[in-house]
């Protein structure tokens, strides 16, 4: 199985890199060194070849287009957490370019072959802030997606500030070593206070946002080597924030609050104020991240550059795969051109995958059959 893998990713990205000669010599090296270790390490062109094509395969990613771009940190000979921490600082300070967000990944070594505990990044993003329960209320101060990891983080030793927007700390699990913390150095520049171009009242609901999501919990698989810690990381669109982050009901529930701030009727739902102060809040984060000098698209032109990464795999003979319930924007989405495509959602490798969480005791379901989830990949 890792040779085939291997071979099919060799194949494909010698292709890609414009030596498909070199191909032959490195499937024959490739096979030997498989024959007699049981694994095999690509080349940094191939490294750099294989993350990029994983960022082009995501089906769940509307920002394909700039693929190419993808700036490929090669960490594997990292060996402690120290090593790692370190590693974690300099991809976040590449990536955040004093507001310039560049498209990064680092790549730590991959899992050994059957490695009962292999390194492992928890958090779910590098930049996340900390949910605290709320004793006797049933609520939640700050994030709820992030109780139980921050619960974690204070079983571990960390304690935060009691705010709405404690940064958590890394925690990384290294084979032989168990898990270590440390706080992320942070240019106070990384935190957007959300205001709003219009309601001065805004600033008074103390919001921000950090500037640069790092996904740090997937699996990078390339040519059957799996990397379960290659922490990477695009630019916000304004939705994730403005929309999911800021408006789920799961998540900060702001609705409500700005609602009531802009004298809306709440009284009916057919008033729309939901919608109302949901547009609000997408303004509002546009305009400060806009504000603050930091990268950031609108979901009609991260649309519409979708679009044009659709073009160009058609003009390039590769058929698009994708995710329309991901593709398709949470804030008017039937005005966006993609809301009005039909796409396959094949899955193809190299690729992003979800993993089992190594520290919870009641980790996240997983859903059945779910070709994203790396336990449902035998």
């Amino acid at each position: 199985m890792l040779l085939s893998k291997a071979r099919a990713f060799l194949a494909e990205a010698y292709a890609e890199l414009g030596r498909p000669t070199d191909e032959v010599v490195r499937e024959l090296q490739v096979a030997e060194e498989i024959a007699a270790t049981g694994t095999w390490t690509p080349t940094l062109d191939e490294l750099e070849i294989g993350a990029k094509l994983a960022w082009r395969n995501s089906n769940r990613c509307i920002g394909r287009l700039f693929w190419k771009s993808l700036k490929v940190i090669d960490a594997r000979c990292a060996g402690t957490p120290e090593d790692v921490f370190t590693a974690l600082q300099h991809h976040l300070n590449y990536a955040f370019n004093g507001g310039r967000i560049r498209s990064a990944i680092t790549v730590f070594r991959p899992a050994a072959a059957d490695e009962a505990e292999p390194p492992r990044i928890l958090n779910h993003q590098l930049l996340r802030f900390a949910g605290y329960k709320r004793e006797g209320t049933g609520g939640v101060l700050g994030d709820p997606a992030e109780v139980p990891f921050t619960e974690f983080c204070q079983e571990i030793g960390w304690q935060g500030k009691g705010t709405a927007f404690d940064v958590l700390p890394w925690v990384v699990r290294w084979p032989g070593r168990g898990f270590a913390w440390r706080m992320p150095e942070i240019d106070p520049r990384m935190l957007v206070e959300i205001v709003h171009p219009d309601f001065s009242w805004f600033r008074e609901l103390g919001l921000r946002w950090y500037a640069v999501p790092v996904i740090s919990d997937m699996l990078l698989e390339i040519g059957g080597l799996q990397f379960t810690a290659a922490p990477f990381n695009g630019w916000y669109m304004e939705t994730e924030i403005g929309s999911r982050n800021f408006g789920d009901a799961q998540r900060y529930n702001l609705l409500p609050a700005v609602a009531e701030r802009m004298g809306l009727d709440r009284s009916s739902r057919q008033s729309l104020w939901q919608d109302r102060a949901l547009v609000e809040l997408n303004r509002a984060v546009l305009f400060a991240f806009e504000q603050a000098g930091v990268t950031i698209v609108d979901h009609h032109t991260a649309a519409e550059q979708f679009i044009n990464f659709e073009q160009l795999e058609q003009r390039n003979g590769r058929p698009l795969t994708a995710d329309w319930a991901w593709i398709t924007p949470p804030l008017s989405g039937s005005v966006t051109p993609v809301f009005h495509r039909h796409y396959e959602n094949t899955v193809r490798e190299p690729n992003f995958f979800y993993q089992e969480s190594p520290w919870s005791t009641s980790p996240r379901p997983t859903p059945a059959g779910c070709p994203f989830h790396a336990v449902n990949r035998g």
